[in-house]
């Protein structure tokens, strides 16, 4: 079951999460008390803008600034994954 996610929610990493920068690879990763998510590039840019102020329409604004042809449906999918994976949560907005 996918996690219920509309344009107007806030999303932000839940409590517990944090994301850094792994020293030895450079990437950006996810830490969580169970483990590490390691992020690729893109998705790194979705979730440094997941700071629970921006509505998820502003999150794909932010990103499209980065990428061109940036999908709303694509930025969705990646965040309601986090999102079941409990890294993230949706502040209704």
């Amino acid at each position: 079951m996918t996690a219920p996610l509309s344009l107007t929610d806030r999303p932000q990493l839940r409590r517990g999460v944090r994301a850094a920068t792994d020293p030895l690879s450079d990437e950006t990763v996810l830490l969580f008390p169970e483990g590490v998510l390691i992020l690729n590039e893109t998705a790194a840019v979705v979730v440094r803008q997941c700071d629970g102020c921006l509505s998820v329409a502003e999150v794909v604004q932010a990103v499209g600034e980065v990428y061109d042809g940036v999908a709303v449906e694509d930025v969705m999918s990646l965040l309601r994954d986090l999102i079941t994976q409990n890294l993230l949560v949706a502040n209704r907005g």
